[in-house]
């Protein structure tokens, strides 16, 4: 029997549950409250040219969104144009840079000048790292988590030691590698997830494959191409998308949900699906229907935040690659500015997307589009004279790098977003960027719930549940959750 079921938010989980529960031959209505889909993912644009993507820039781990199009059908091919970029990415150290070749060999051969038996550890590294991706990826990653007992296949059971569950990710990184360059190489593809590399699970290596031997790639047209894509698959299953709309209450009755209050008009639903903020969400319910208290959210270790800048820069810069990681300070001292002290950095790392350097669609001729981002602790404030402040670090670091003079004159665009912005634009619980972070604490089962307690037509998907923080999670939960809630009808 065709169900008419709301998905709340259009992020990629709530993008992903929607095409799947619309193929399964259900009614199927989308909720957002901007004005175009993404969430996180949006862009916008200036009226002197400047494209901007809001938030992912990092198009990691392409097989699981190539899985997605197969599922329907079709490939990524039939909406943009996917390049793998050569370097990946630099990174910037006090003393020198390094350029990640696109090449996995290459990058032997520069781990091996680096460091001697270096290139022969990085091999055996990535041996290790790919079994634990396609076990991770195939058999760990989509579980909806409800129990343990969902990872007593025999195959997981056989694996349990291989994928390293219960070593830190740092003390593992540093059995292959001794410099300190090689070791930060290798961790910082975890910083994703959001915790510091000794509190990750040596399982997520699988993320340097992911990254590192799949290499990192880029969607012609902005990152934005992926979330337009998504978008018209689910179309494409009949899915209706309504844009503008403040999902204001969930109202209740008899264990289920009944409708959903939508700027001011009720309406009603046979299940529904949230891929808004967790904790928002659960905000619209009476609080004896809540999944977790205000406590158990306090409790948990968030992702970051992020301080984000989109400058439009009236020249060419010269030197600066598409995606360059500056990383001069020591990263455990801002990490502890995060995790430990809750404040601002003393000396911060930081991130910077130049996209136009590849994509000139993305800004005027001659000029660059420059997105820069610093990990924050969540919950701090964030006033503009305070994001000023690191703005000037930020630029006089590139200025260095790069050498060009007084990069400040020649920004002719401006805009910030940080901590108060995800919460006025997402509901993201303390200003969070990314979710929950993954450390073993809060992983698989240990999670918040994908499906509501006492309400059994409400179920919930996103970065705050399983399988994480991410772009492929997401569009996996997504997956999950309306597999789960396609059993649930059957």
């Amino acid at each position: 029997m065709k169900k008419k079921i709301a998905v709340i938010g259009s992020g990629f989980s709530g993008l992903s549950a929607s095409a799947y529960l619309a193929k399964a031959g259900n009614e199927v209505h989308v909720f957002e409250k901007h004005d175009r889909p993404g969430g996180r993912a949006r862009q916008f644009s200036t009226d002197d040219g400047y494209v901007f993507d809001m938030g992912p820039s990092w198009y990691w781990m392409p097989d699981i969104m190539d899985s997605f199009f197969a599922d329907f059908g079709c490939q990524t091919s039939d909406f943009f144009e996917l390049i793998s970029l050569n370097p990946q990415f630099e990174v910037v150290f006090s003393e020198g840079k390094i350029s990640i070749p696109e090449s996995l060999e290459e990058l032997k051969f520069l781990f091996e000048r680096i460091e001697k038996g270096a290139g022969l550890q990085l091999e055996k590294f990535m041996q290790a790292a790919k079994f634990k991706y396609e076990v991770g990826m195939q058999d760990f990653i989509n579980k909806p988590c409800h129990n343990w007992s969902e990872f007593l296949s025999f195959k997981i059971v056989k694996s349990a030691i291989k994928l390293d569950l219960l070593t830190g990710f740092r003390a593992y990184v540093a059995k292959y590698f001794k410099s300190e360059k090689l070791r930060t190489l290798m961790e910082f593809p975890v910083i994703f997830l959001g915790a510091s590399p000794k509190d990750i699970p040596a399982l997520y290596s699988l993320m340097n494959y992911g990254g590192y031997a799949l290499g990192t790639h880029y969607p012609m047209g902005g990152f934005y191409q992926l979330v337009l894509a998504m978008k018209k698959v689910a179309e494409n299953q009949g899915v209706y998308f309504h844009f503008n709309k403040t999902v204001e209450s969930i109202n209740t009755g008899s264990e289920k949900v009944s409708s959903l209050t939508i700027n001011g008009k009720i309406h009603e639903f046979d299940a529904v699906i949230a891929s808004s903020d967790y904790h928002h969400t659960e905000t619209l319910l009476s609080k004896e229907n809540r999944n977790y208290s205000e406590e158990f959210w306090q409790n948990r270790t968030f992702a970051p935040s992020s301080l984000i800048y989109y400058l439009g820069i009236d020249q060419n810069i010269p030197n600066l690659e598409h995606h360059t990681l500056f990383f001069e300070n020591d990263l455990d001292e801002h990490i502890d500015s995060i995790y430990e002290e809750k404040k601002w950095p003393e000396r911060p790392l930081f991130y910077s997307c130049c996209p136009s350097k590849t994509d000139s669609s993305l800004a005027p001729l001659g000029k660059e589009n420059l997105f820069l981002l610093m990990p924050l602790a969540i919950g701090i404030d964030d006033g503009e004279a305070t994001r000023e402040l690191y703005l000037n670090n930020m630029l006089s670091r590139i200025e260095r790098h790069t050498g060009i003079k007084d990069l400040r004159s020649k920004i002719e665009y401006k805009r910030s977003y940080c901590v108060s912005d995800f919460i006025s634009d997402y509901n993201a619980y303390g200003g969070n960027a990314y979710g929950l972070a993954n450390t073993l604490g809060q992983t698989a089962v240990l999670k918040p719930k994908i499906r509501n307690k006492g309400l059994k037509n409400l179920f919930y998907t996103g970065q705050l549940t399983v399988p994480g923080p991410g772009i492929p999670p997401s569009i996996i939960s997504g997956k999950i959750v309306a597999n789960e809630l396609i059993k649930l009808k059957n």
